[in-house]
């Protein structure tokens, strides 16, 4: 039988284990860690220099605004400027404009600033989480500022209607969020159309490319099968060839499609 001191010291522990707050590598999104510093100066809604003159680009969300709210360059600044950040990721080779993309935590907690933006109702979710878990966080983050209405979705203008071209043509160049009815889906040489407009040269549409038509098989997504569904949509708005062309979405993951509705 084992001694009593050896009992004990199992005991003890236990009790510290279940005792210990969560580590942050527990924490959703909580990747490979990547070095840390001290945040200093922010630079735009999704970044900000370290002391040591690195610069760190936010992933999984898009900076948002509506007029007459906080702008997004203040939201990082609250969370970030002054403090210890620690970074964390898959891969911290810097892009080609010199910065490093990961995921912040605020040292010393499990504080996310993408989530607690999203969560605040600062910033747009992004397409670019390829970890499911970080993603379905991030994403759920978002729902709940959305259905409390706080930040930008005070505004019912952050979502831009498929019935309205014109009004999302005035976004060419941000990202936005479009929801509306897919009246029809069309291939066009080695592009998919989902159609959101009978008229379709000038209506709303979703452009997605043969080569990734793959990843949604993958994901048992069939093109097809969104006709007469509600979709909601995320992407940089672009206007389509030709003149009076209506606005369009060129959609390259998964991620970026959300079904509202069955047919």
């Amino acid at each position: 039988m084992p001694s009593t001191q050896r009992v004990l010291d199992v005991l003890i522990t236990t009790i510290l284990a279940v005792a210990a707050p969560t580590a942050v590598g527990a924490a959703p999104c909580a990747f490979a860690e990547q070095g840390d510093g001290r945040a200093t100066e922010v630079v735009d809604g999704r970044s900000f220099r370290l002391a040591d003159g690195r610069e760190i680009r936010l992933v999984g969300i898009e900076p948002a605004s509506v007029d007459g709210g906080t702008t997004p360059a203040d939201a990082l600044a609250e969370l970030v400027r002054g403090r210890d950040v620690v970074l964390r990721g898959t891969d911290d080779a810097p892009d080609r404009y010199g910065r490093q993309s990961a995921f912040v935590f605020v040292a010393d907690s499990d504080v996310l600033v993408q989530h607690e933006l999203l969560a605040r109702g600062e910033a747009l979710l992004a397409a670019d989480v390829t970890d499911k878990d970080c993603a379905a966080t991030l994403a759920a983050a978002e729902s709940e500022a959305r259905s409390a209405r706080r930040g930008i979705w005070s505004s019912a203008t952050v979502i831009k209607s498929a019935e309205s071209p014109a009004d999302i043509l005035t976004g060419i160049g941000r990202f936005t969020v479009v929801e509306g009815k897919v009246l029809s889906v069309r291939q066009a040489g080695t592009t998919t159309y989902l159609n959101f407009a009978r008229n379709w040269t000038r209506g709303f549409a979703v452009t997605i490319s043969r080569r990734v038509l793959p990843a949604f098989e993958a994901a048992g997504l069939a093109m097809k099968s969104l006709e007469q569904r509600r979709i909601r949509v995320r992407g940089w708005v672009e206007a389509r060839p030709g003149s009076n062309s209506g606005p369009r979405i060129d959609v390259a993951k998964v991620a970026q499609i959300e079904i509202l509705s069955s047919n």
